[in-house]
This record gives structure tokens, C-alpha cells and sequence, in this order.
């Protein structure tokens, strides 16, 4: 017997500022900014309170303290967060038979088929009211046929609610909201779309569809899909993914510290490269070294949560240092990162300054977009050969990105 799809969406509110509230009351019902506290840090998290003062994530925070001069800045705790989202996830976890963990804070359910025996809306009610008591955690979630509109449901139940869309009304629920609640929908595309006269739901629903790819392509379609109230994306099974790894053996043993230097760099970069492009962050690191006579030694460190390349790569440097014994011939060189957790922000954003997210995201642009190999230090190019793949799937990545003609 085929059910018909129920999948919900659940989101904790303002995470990182209600952890923070959990563990100081005199935090509530003020505006709080969570981020780098210097006058170059930005934004990683607001409170609704905040927000009102048109503050959002991302913002530098010499601006969002000019907006706010009242507010309480407080530098945030990965380790914290992490910490109480696997709380959640436990509870998840228990409760329901397949669910996904999109974000450090985000979570869908397939609860398809149940309606036979107890009511999704009341399976999914009565596990928001457990999370809340056990954790402390506003959490808001909306329930729909698929991933898209319960998402959209989501950020319309908000703040600390929940809201069921009901077989067939989809898209009549979709219609009046405006472009920007798709999915998918970023400020480019919202700028083309306003553009095109295009401001609401309804607007991108009556465009002929052939119109909508000639002008985006085959986003468009995934787009207009979405507007639709379309989406056939699975629930993914959620996986704790807990290291990484790259090793490097050579032809020949070698003692040549600079190409040995220069391989351990690029094989940290590109690990680092690896967690943000798989959302997370790793909290220890180990350096691997094999001798020409098959003895293998190891040198591990712990680190705050990161997946920046300015505090990993040294710390990976370093451990070579202090593990590399001069007068043997190297066979093998490894790096692993591992202790890992979900993150839905690229780099450390409690500590890096504007300019520094703003390069990471630039040259992560540039990786996804022609190869993870496509641009890299100086200092490692020497590498160039070390094997390419997703240490996550364990697929090579593309070199090229997919072209629509």
C-alpha cells in the first residue's frame, strides 16, 4: 500500500542566541548579537528582538551595533551549540523511524504512513513539546506532502510554533508569499526575478514554464517546481560522519622536507575544503608518518570546533614538525580530521573578521565550481598531484561544472 507523503520540518529558533538564553535568563527578551566580538567580526546569529532593528546573520557587527547600541554582543560557543544539537538529535533519533539532519539546527522527518495509526500532526506536535521540555529550546516545525513547502511552513510558523498545510492546498499556500520564501531563491536570482516583474509566489506560478528555463535555465525548472509546490526529494537517512582522511604514499621514500611540507599543506587545505563543502567543523586533528621501515607514528591535537584554513593548516604544520624525525626516509604522509559536528555556517564565525569570510566563500566558489583543485597556495602547489575526492562520499568531484545549453 502506497501513503501518500508526510514530511515535516523542523527548525530551533534563533539557535545559537536561545542556547545562550538557556544558560543566561537575564539574555531574554533583549537583543542579542552572537559573533565576532571585534570591531571587523560579523554577525553568526540574532534574536528576533535584533532583528526588528533590521540586523540579520552575516551583517559586520560595527554595523549591526550602530542599528543596536543596546544590544548584548556575546563571542558564542561552537562547542555549546554542538552540544545541544546532538541533544535534539537523540530525541529525534528515539522518536521517529527516518529522519535528516540538514543542519546544525534544521531537521526533516518522513512520517509517511503513519497517519494510519496515530496522526502525524500529533506525532509531530507531541515531539516539538518533548524537545522544548527536555532541552529548553524554542523549536518551530510545519508538516506538508513534501520538503519545499513544509520548509516555507516552517519560516511562517515562526517564531517557537507550527502549522499543518493540508493535501492539495499547496500551492494555494505558496501563492500569496513573496518570491524571496522559496527555497533555493538567493538575492541574485530574487534581483532577476524582480526584474521580470516577478514579487510573489503566485507570479512565478502563472509564468509559462518554458519562459521560466529560457531565463534560468535548468534552476528554472527546479524553481518553478518549487513555486508549484513540487518537490519529490527524498528524506535522507542521517549518517554522524566522524573524520576524514587523506594519505599520501610515495614511489620513492624521501626525505625532502620542502616537498613533504608542501604535500602536508595542500592535503590540509583541501580537508578543509572538504568541511565546508560538507557543513561541518572538526575539532582535532592528527598527522600520520611512515617510515621507510613500515614504522608508523601519529601526533593528534585538539582544537575549537573549525573549518578554516588559517587555523588548521598551521596546527597541521606544527605536528609535522614535532613528529618528523629528520634522519629516517618518509614513506607515507597523512592528515585526518575528525571529532566532527554539523555546522550550517562555512568558517569559524565567531572569530573571523568580514574580510577573511569573504575570501573563504570567494575561493570556495571558485572550488565548486571548476575543482577542488583548481586554486590553492602557493606553498602547495607542489602537491598538485594528490588524489582527488569527496572524503565524504568518497566520489571524485567534478572537474567542470555541469553546463545547461
Amino acid at each position: 500500500m502506497e501513503f501518500k507523503k508526510s514530511i515535516v520540518h523542523m527548525d530551533l529558533d534563533t539557535f545559537f542566541v536561545s542556547c545562550e538564553r538557556n544558560l543566561d535568563s537575564r539574555l531574554n527578551n533583549k537583543p542579542v548579537l552572537i559573533g565576532g566580538t571585534s570591531s571587523r567580526g560579523v554577525v553568526a546569529s540574532c534574536s528576533y528582538e535584533a532583528r526588528r532593528f533590521g540586523i540579520h546573520s552575516a551583517m559586520p557587527m560595527k554595523t549591526a551595533m550602530q542599528l543596536c547600541p543596546e544590544a548584548v554582543v556575546i563571542k558564542g560557543n561552537a562547542m555549546t551549540y554542538s552540544k545541544k544539537s546532538k541533544e535534539v538529535t537523540e530525541i529525534i533519533r528515539q522518536s521517529v523511524p527516518l529522519f535528516e539532519k540538514s543542519s546544525i539546527d534544521e531537521f526533516y522527518l518522513d512520517l509517511s504512513g503513519m497517519d494510519q495509526f496515530f496522526g502525524c500532526m500529533k506525532i509531530a506536535s507531541e515531539l516539538r513539546a518533548k524537545i522544548m521540555h527536555d532541552t529548553g529550546l524554542p523549536i518551530s516545525f510545519g508538516l506538508s506532502e513534501n520538503k519545499t513547502v513544509s520548509k516555507v511552513a516552517t519560516g511562517e510558523a515562526k517564531p517557537n510554533n507550527q502549522i499543518q498545510i493540508p493535501y492539495g492546498q499547496e500551492k494555494t499556500f505558496l501563492a500569496p508569499l513573496s518570491i524571496k520564501k522559496i527555497p533555493m531563491i538567493g538575492d541574485k536570482t530574487y534581483h532577476s526575478l524582480r526584474q521580470l516583474g516577478i514579487r510573489y509566489v503566485k507570479n512565478l506560478q502563472e509564468m509559462p514554464l518554458d519562459l521560466v528555463e529560457h531565463a534560468f535555465g535548468q534552476n528554472g525548472i527546479k524553481m518553478w517546481e518549487k513555486a508549484q509546490g513540487i518537490d519529490k526529494s527524498p528524506v535522507v537517512p542521517y549518517q554522524e560522519r566522524k573524520s576524514i582522511s587523506t594519505e599520501r604514499t610515495f614511489g620513492k621514500d624521501t626525505t625532502d622536507v620542502y616537498k613533504l611540507k608542501s604535500i602536508m599543506l595542500a592535503m590540509a587545505e583541501n580537508l578543509a575544503f572538504q568541511l565546508r563543502r560538507g557543513q561541518k567543523l572538526t575539532s582535532c586533528i592528527t598527522v600520520k608518518l611512515r617510515y621507510s621501515d613500515f614504522n608508523t607514528h601519529t601526533l593528534q591535537s585538539k582544537i575549537p570546533f573549525s573549518s578554516a584554513d588559517h587555523i588548521l593548516i598551521p596546527k597541521v604544520m606544527e605536528l609535522f614538525d614535532r613528529l618528523y624525525n629528520k634522519r629516517l626516509l618518509i614513506r607515507l604522509v597523512g592528515v585526518r580530521f575528525s571529532h566532527l559536528v554539523e555546522g550550517n555556517y562555512q568558517i569559524n564565525l565567531f572569530e573571523d573578521t568580514e574580510e577573511m569570510i569573504q575570501l573563504y566563500q570567494a575561493l570556495d566558489t571558485i572550488r565548486n565550481k571548476h575543482g577542488d583543485r583548481t586554486i590553492m597556495r602557493a606553498a602547495g602547489f607542489d602537491a598538485k598531484t594528490i588524489s582527488r575526492f569527496n572524503p565524504f562520499t568518497g566520489e571524485p568531484p567534478p572537474l567542470l561544472p555541469n553546463r545547461h545549453r
